[in-house]
């Protein structure tokens, strides 16, 4: 599996940016057979930075409505990575 087919985008919200400022930790969705090995590999690859550490969860579907129908939102993996002290990510930046 290629390093770009792991990391699939990054997730920016307002507590990812939180941890990107207080902890320098970067939020990616990541393939579903991904290990953190593979995940830490591609991060280094893709965006030349030193990875210290991979956290992972596995965010399950949600029930959704709109209106009488019924439906559920895609489940996915989250990648949460700490990146050395100095370094960062330029996809990141807003």
């Amino acid at each position: 599996m290629e390093a770009r087919d792991i990391i699939k985008a990054p997730i920016i919200t307002e507590k990812t940016m939180k941890l990107k400022e207080d902890f320098n930790k970067y939020t990616f969705k990541v393939a579903k057979q991904a290990n953190k090995i593979q995940i830490k590999q591609a991060v280094e690859e893709i965006f030349k930075v030193k990875v210290l550490s991979v956290a992972t969860i596995n965010v399950l579907p949600k029930r959704k409505r709109v209106g009488q129908h019924v439906g559920y939102t895609a489940a996915y993996k989250k990648a949460i990575c700490k990146v050395a002290e100095g370094q960062k990510i330029e996809a990141f930046e807003i």
